[in-house]
């Protein structure tokens, strides 16, 4: 009674009291549910992993006894003693699984099943396995065939299928165990609810209970409040629930009181009202004031806005003209000028208001006047007071005045720079006001200066942009957070930047960092890389990727930026490094054909060179071998002098010995002994021009035909025709040499003539080479000032053209040798330390009528040259030791006066010196050894283009030979 009593003092406890109930009953519903339900499939669970254990077992027996009678099976037909030892295992696991099946056995079923399996087990190992095998082991297979008839086999069989039989029971009381669990589940399902629906019919019980108690009370309340707020007369009964000890009971006591106590002051408020009304005729009075007040306030908000208009106008825009604009038109605002002018001293800049433009061009040409030039002096600020011109006057008659004002803008080191000059009719500028105009200077000095400092900034970023932009590497720089801060154009070339939404500037890391993996194959590494050089404290590192679609190769260079010792960002380099891949990747396959290039002929030479060394062969059999390993050291001789080409090439080494020849007599040559080595190739030669005569190398350009003929052949596995075709075009002989092989890709033919370079197709991997042939071809063609062309359609041929110089020839039938020896006599010195070389030469020369002086030191030979005159001279380099050499000798006769340095000089020597020579005067270099033939012919040809300028003599190769 008491506790319904406290319960009835207050609503909420009422409410508390009610929920707990409810809450109480909630609760204890569904721990009941939830116990049943747990202990429900507790049991079941239970049950399910008994039978499941037991199934598991039997499983296993099963497989150990079917593991055992295949094992002695197995045994009994290939006497395999590990499948004996196997079978003879399986019994130990049996019992193993015996033992666990008795742990879990409840029914008297699996006690019998138990029992079963042992007693055959006890038979199968302890009388069935061991007398067979005894019989077996004695060789009488007829007795154990007999045992297995007489029902070994079936007793086996039978025992199987009980196994089976009692594994089949077990899944049936798993699977029942299941459906009944199941059936159960749903029982408690539909008690869960009935559950819920006696939850919602209380909650239904305590939401009416409330309405009664607590809302129907207030509504009441509500409807009496209504009729008092509409100002009727209303009797309050508030007796209905005066009786209650609740907050209602409570509020309709106080409700009572509050009518009453409106009721006493309603006659308050009516004489007050009537005091108002007198107040109001004294409030009228002071509005009149304020009116005053506030007319000066908007005054004062004018002027500050004015004022505000001019920093906005100063700080807003760092365009010089713009900012001009905004100072002259919100100085004269604040200063109540009519007009006003602001220009720079040294520059063209300015702004006006209210002038004309002839009015500005009076003013600017004229801004070194004396009163400038005041401002310019003193630097500071001062009035002028003037009569104002009929212009100014407008439509008034009587005599008025104009007064100008002059500000200063000065620069930080105090100079004036720009002046401001502001003009008010009728009105004079108070002294008073001057000290706050000149502070409105000082702030349009330092809004200029700022200008200044940008357009100074500006201009420096635009040219370290532009400098970036020359860079060929792509440069990004990011911030610490990613964010991209700058980058060149090679960058925005590389991956499309200007195609991005906004472009790549102050982009964050994650937009340009997907705009840009959308261009690369290394994706997630690419990425990994970037964010860790971003997150890196200090980075030094590089990455290599690829771009998509192309073979373009490119490596990142990350480096962290710091300033003051503190990171503010990094800075990524993006190098293009395609050609030094390509070049690693032509290295390594070079490598690797060069291994094969320079052991097949050593294999040959070796194999042969043992056989003969080995076996006594017949002299034709020698013969066969010798051919053989001369074939195959001509094969790696010229193998290796690609290499000494190619390097001496790189080096700029390389030495030709130029003289006037018949191109269609080296082709012809070339094709005669390339003929020798095919039988399937048809060749034709045909020659569209009479002048097939050019100047050059004879040994380099039959390497190139030999090179270019010999590809030909090479890349025309099946044969066909190979056109050879000279003529004249634009003052150069050109040879096409045309095959009908397999073709060149059209990706290939800009890459042909770099070194080591080869197509990468599988047709072309069985033929031999190096990749060298065509870069020393196009090298020979460049140094004969000419060039070599390819074109090429993949699958039907291939057509490469050498261009060279064309020369007209003179011919002369006369041998120039014999005529030499019948007319002139030329007189030549031989310098040579070796005397036997030095006789060869003199026998070799005076034999063509040479007349012939030998000296062993340089010193000698000058000494001579004051008596007579050579008309050529022969010289080595390497001279005796400590005294003057080739060198010397060459630098102090052409420091001679003429004629001795005009006199030839031919160099003879070891050395491949031949540039270094030619540039001190040299005529030409013959390199040792050589055939003394040749010194005869080069100095008979140098001494006749000497002499006979504007005839080019052309010796006959034949009689060279």
């Amino acid at each position: 009674m008491k506790i319904k009593n406290y319960l009835q003092q207050s609503l909420s406890l009422q409410f508390v009291g009610l929920m707990l109930r409810v809450l109480l009953f909630i609760v204890i519903g569904a721990v009941v549910i939830a116990f049943g339900y747990r202990q429900l499939n507790q049991f079941h669970a239970n049950q399910n992993n008994l039978l499941e254990q037991k199934e598991t077992i039997i499983k296993q027996i099963d497989n150990s006894f079917n593991q055992a009678f295949f094992d002695f099976r197995g045994y009994f037909a290939f006497e395999n003693e590990a499948l004996k030892a196997s079978g003879y295992a399986q019994e130990e696991k049996l019992r193993g699984l015996l033992v666990d099946f008795e742990e879990v056995a409840e029914t008297p079923e699996d006690h019998i099943f138990l029992d079963d399996v042992r007693e055959y087990l006890d038979y199968y190992y302890g009388e069935l396995v061991p007398e067979v095998i005894t019989e077996f082991e004695q060789g009488d297979r007829e007795e154990v065939q007999q045992v297995a008839n007489q029902g070994a086999t079936k007793t086996l069989s039978t025992f199987q299928t009980e196994v089976r039989n009692y594994r089949s029971k077990v899944d049936n009381q798993i699977e029942s165990n299941y459906e009944l669990l199941t059936e159960r589940n749903s029982y408690i399902l539909i008690i869960v609810g009935i559950y819920l629906l006696s939850i919602i019919v209380i909650l239904f019980r305590m939401t009416r209970i409330m309405f009664k108690n607590v809302g129907q009370p207030l509504s009441e309340f509500a409807e009496v409040a209504n009729e008092i707020a509409a100002g009727k007369e209303v009797d309050v009964n508030v007796n209905l629930i005066s009786n209650r000890k609740d907050e209602l009971g409570r509020l309709s006591v106080a409700f009572k009181k509050m009518v009453v106590s409106l009721q006493d002051k309603e006659q308050d408020l009516i004489g007050h009202n009537e005091e108002l009304i007198a107040q109001q005729d004294e409030f009228e009075a002071q509005q009149v004031e304020l009116e005053t007040a506030l007319a000066n306030l908007k005054r004062s908000e004018n002027n500050l806005t004015h004022r505000n208009d001019f920093v906005k106008g100063i700080s807003n825009s760092l365009n010089k003209q713009t900012v001009l604009d905004e100072i002259i038109v919100n100085m004269c605002k604040i200063t109540e000028a009519d007009q006003g002018i602001i220009s720079f001293l040294d520059e063209d800049d300015y702004a006006s208001y209210g002038i004309s433009k002839a009015g500005e061009e009076q003013f600017l040409n004229n801004l070194d006047n004396g009163l400038n030039e005041k401002l310019v002096r003193y630097k500071e600020s001062f009035t002028v007071k003037r009569e104002l011109d009929q212009n100014e006057k407008g439509f008034h008659e009587e005599k008025s005045y104009g007064y100008d004002l002059y500000l200063p803008i000065v620069d930080v080191e105090n100079e004036v720079t720009a002046v401001l000059v502001l003009s008010r009719f009728g009105s004079p500028f108070l002294e008073e006001q001057l000290e706050e105009y000149e502070g409105f200077a000082k702030q349009i000095s330092i809004s200029l200066e700022n200008i200044q400092m940008y357009d100074q900034s500006e201009e420096d970023r635009m040219r370290n942009q532009d400098i970036l932009n020359t860079v060929l590497e792509g440069i990004q720089l990011v911030d610490l957070d990613g964010k991209t801060i700058q980058v060149n154009q090679k960058l925005c070339n590389t991956f499309g930047c200007n195609s991005w939404t906004n472009g790549i500037l102050g982009l964050s890391m994650v937009e340009w960092l997907d705009g840009m993996k959308s261009y690369i194959q290394e994706k997630d590494d690419f990425s990994l890389f970037l964010t860790r050089a971003i997150e890196a404290v200090d980075i030094d590192d590089s990455f290599t990727y690829r771009i998509n679609n192309t073979n373009k190769v490119y490596k990142v260079y990350a480096n962290s930026l710091f300033h003051d010792e503190e990171k503010i960002g990094t800075v990524f380099v993006h190098r293009d490094i395609t050609k030094e891949a390509e070049i690693d990747q032509m290295k390594s396959e070079f490598v690797s054909t060069v291994s094969h290039e320079l052991r097949t002929p050593l294999a040959s030479i070796y194999g042969y060179t043992e056989l003969m060394l080995n076996r006594e062969l017949k002299p034709e059999r020698q013969k066969k071998y010798l051919t053989t390993i001369y074939q195959e050291t001509k094969r790696l001789t010229s193998l290796i002098n690609d290499f000494l080409d190619v390097q001496r090439m790189e080096a700029g080494k390389q030495s030709y010995e130029k003289k006037y020849i018949d191109l269609l007599e080296i082709i012809e040559k070339v094709v005669d002994s390339q003929k020798i080595n095919t039988t399937e190739h048809h060749f034709e030669v045909q020659v569209d021009t009479s002048f097939t005569t050019v100047l050059g190398d004879k040994d380099k350009l039959k390497q190139v035909f030999t090179n270019l003929i010999s590809n030909a052949i090479k890349y025309s596995p099946n044969g066909g025709k190979i056109q050879i075709q000279l003529y004249q075009d634009s003052g150069y002989l050109q040879t096409a040499i045309k095959d009908e092989g397999l073709g060149i890709p059209t990706d290939a033919l800009d890459k042909l003539f770099s070194k080591f370079y080869r197509v990468d197709n599988s047709d072309r991997r069985t033929i031999g080479g190096t990749g060298l042939g065509l870069a020393i071809v196009k090298e020979i063609s460049y140094a004969h000032d000419g060039d070599v062309f390819v074109s090429s359609e993949y699958g039907k041929g291939s057509t490469f053209t050498i261009k060279l110089p064309l020369v007209e020839t003179i011919s002369n039938t006369t041998d120039p040798i014999e005529s030499t020896k019948a007319d002139e006599g030329y007189k030549v010195f031989i310098i040579e330390d070796d005397r036997s070389l030095a006789g060869l030469i003199e026998q070799e020369l005076e034999e063509n009528k040479f007349f012939v002086h030998s000296f062993t030191k340089a010193t000698d030979a000058l000494k001579q040259l004051k008596v007579e005159l050579p008309h050529a001279i022969v010289l080595d380099l390497n001279l005796e030791a400590g005294e003057m050499d080739g060198w010397g000798f060459m630098r102090e006769l052409k420091s001679m006066q003429v004629p001795y340095s005009d006199i030839p000089i031919i160099i003879s020597s070891a050395l491949e010196e031949q540039d270094k020579s030619l540039a001190l005067g040299a005529a030409d270099y013959l390199v040792k050894p050589y055939k003394a033939s040749d010194l005869s012919r080069t100095l008979l040809q140098t001494l006749l283009k000497k002499e006979k300028r504007g005839q080019i003599f052309i010796p006959d190769p034949k009689k060279d030979e």
